[in-house]
């Protein structure tokens, strides 16, 4: 079969845009995957947004310092 191309060329886009469009391609690169279909991407800052934009729980904010722990209270 012979190959396809899509060029995009997107102009007045903010930053926070760009980064939305470039995940919502991703998202359906990753719909279309079961049905044979092989998307590739390339687009300027795509895998620093991919990286950060498809991110679920990874970040866990330190609430204490370390080494310091809360003892419960054993009751009345």
């Amino acid at each position: 079969m012979k190959e396809k191309q899509i060029t995009l060329k997107v102009k007045g886009i903010t930053h926070k845009q760009w980064s939305n469009l470039l995940l919502e391609l991703n998202l359906i690169k990753k719909a279309w995957k079961p049905y044979g279909v092989d998307i590739n991407l390339n687009a300027p800052g795509l895998r620093n947004v991919l990286s950060w934009g498809t991110r679920v729980h990874d970040y866990i904010r330190p609430t204490r310092q370390a080494g310091k722990s809360v003892s419960q209270n054993k009751g009345s």
